[in-house]
């Protein structure tokens, strides 16, 4: 009896693992369809956030975030964090913000897992449906 509830034991947190959002996921450009960028996910006091780890294009790899305010602005992109103070909230993790290096704009973020190896990243102004996605793909 000891043996199966270890095996379960196991098995739920590998199927947990496997159903998180935190590690490096390829971020995928909505309006062009190309991989930009890794971002690895994290928690940090018990809230979520992101950072960029890899920069596709070896020509973008040493830019700035020229346009970002406060203390991001004019920090190189890569090690900027993106995602910050995201929370859990059922299947998604919202009520954090999401920065777009390439325009500097601070926007609310929500997260959601669409299957084990995609994900859902959507920033938005207002109400959610005012906004972009994008989905990134687990690597």
């Amino acid at each position: 009896m000891k043996k199966l509830a270890l095996v379960a034991l196991l098995f739920g947190g590998l199927q947990m693992n496997a159903q998180s959002v935190f590690g490096k996921w390829k971020t995928i450009d909505d309006k062009t369809g190309k991989a930009k960028s890794v971002v690895e996910i994290f928690e940090s006091n018990g809230k979520v956030f992101g950072k960029v780890v890899e920069i596709v294009d070896p020509v973008k790899r040493d830019r700035k975030c020229e346009k970002c305010e406060g203390t991001d602005k004019n920090k190189p992109i890569l090690g900027l964090v993106i995602l910050k103070g995201l929370a859990k909230d059922g299947t998604e993790y919202n009520g954090g913000k999401i920065v777009d290096p390439e325009t500097g704009n601070l926007y609310k973020c929500f997260i959601k897992l669409q299957g084990k190896d995609k994900l859902e990243v959507r920033g938005y102004m207002g109400i959610s449906l005012i906004g972009r996605s994008q989905t990134w793909i687990r690597l």
